[in-house]
C-alpha cells in the first residue's frame, strides 16, 4: 500500500515484501532515534520485524522522515499491535506523528481488520495516544529502561 500526501510518500510493506534499501532505510533511523538518541542500548531488532507491516514516510528527496511497525495479532499481544514509533528529529512538530498514527490504525481496521490495537507507549506520550482514542491499561513499568504504559484502543 502506497499513498502520496503532499511532499509524503506513505507505504506500508509486509517484511517480506521490504526491499534491502528500505530495511536498511528502517534500521538505520530507528537505530539514531531509540539506541543513540535516547541513549538506550538495547536489542532494537527482533524477530518480530519479520513477522510485521513496516510503515515508511518518505519525502521528496526521498529520505526516510518516520517509521513504524505493526504486529498482526498473537506475536506482541492477543491483539493487533504497533511499536517502533519513530519520526526523524528534523521533522518533528509538523503532525507527522499524528499521520503516522491515522495511517496505522486505518491499516489496522481496513486490512487487519481488527478494532482492538494494544501498544506499549512511552510513558510521556499518554496525551498523545489518548488524542488518538487509546486508553491507560496497565500501571507504569520499565522496558528498557524507559517507563512504558499499555494502552488499548478499542471500538
Amino acid at each position: 500500500m502506497t499513498q502520496k500526501d503532499s511532499n509524503i510518500i506513505w507505504s506500508i510493506v509486509h517484511f517480506n515484501d521490504l526491499t534491502v534499501d528500505q530495511l536498511f532505510d528502517i534500521l538505520a533511523l530507528r537505530t539514531e532515534i531509540f539506541v543513540v538518541e535516547q541513549d538506550c542500548p538495547y536489542q532494537e531488532v527482533d524477530p518480530k520485524d519479520k513477522e510485521s507491516y513496516h510503515v515508511m514516510a518518505y519525502d521528496s528527496s526521498a529520505s526516510l522522515i518516520a517509521v513504524a511497525r505493526i504486529l498482526p495479532a498473537g506475536v506482541s499481544y492477543k491483539e493487533v499491535s504497533f511499536g517502533r514509533v519513530a519520526v526523524r528529529a528534523g521533522n518533528r512538530g509538523k503532525g507527522l506523528a499524528h499521520v503516522l498514527t491515522k495511517n496505522l490504525i486505518l491499516f489496522t481496521k481496513s486490512r487487519l481488520f481488527s478494532d482492538e490495537i494494544r501498544i506499549s507507549a512511552q510513558s510521556y506520550l499518554l496525551s498523545f495516544y489518548e488524542k488518538h482514542g487509546f486508553k491507560k491499561v496497565s500501571e507504569e513499568y520499565l522496558e528498557d529502561g524507559i517507563p512504558h504504559m499499555e494502552m488499548l484502543l478499542a471500538n
